[in-house]
């Protein structure tokens, strides 16, 4: 299987804009500027954003295969993502993914579920395409 999405970009690095579209046609021609990356979105998405929401996606895919091989199938995960943008000694870098999940899962307790938050950041591929550049942390509760 493979994932395309393309991108056309104009202009120089701060003041140009582009646009971003996934091939599925899920989304397209999301605009996306320097700013909407380092000052405000401004309705415009940012490619940490997209990492973001494919981070939560992925997680929640990853918890949710581990939760009902223990015979715990979740009824609902709700994730969040929160990418942090910054400026390093080596120029600016994705530097921190921050996951929050808060999940339904019947018959499990909240020490179990938060022991399988841990393991799918660690069996997520997104997670994995990261690991070792970016810094990931977890914060698991039933909710």
């Amino acid at each position: 299987m493979q994932s395309k999405a393309s991108a056309v970009w104009e202009g120089d690095l701060f003041t140009g804009s582009g646009r971003t579209s996934l091939d599925s046609g899920v989304a397209t021609d999301m605009p996306v500027t320097w700013a909407s990356r380092t000052e405000q979105p401004g309705g415009k998405t940012s490619p940490e954003e997209l990492i973001a929401a494919a981070h939560a996606a992925c997680f929640s895919m990853a918890l949710s295969n581990g939760l009902a091989k223990e015979g715990h199938p979740p009824a609902r995960l709700a994730t969040e993502a929160v990418a942090t943008f910054d400026r390093t000694d080596a120029g600016f870098r994705l530097i921190l993914m921050e996951l929050s999940v808060v999940g339904d899962v019947p018959g499990i307790g909240e020490e179990e579920f938060v022991a399988a938050a841990a393991g799918a950041k660690e069996g997520c591929p997104v997670s994995n395409a990261l690991k070792g550049n970016v810094e990931i942390a977890v914060t698991a509760r039933l909710g």
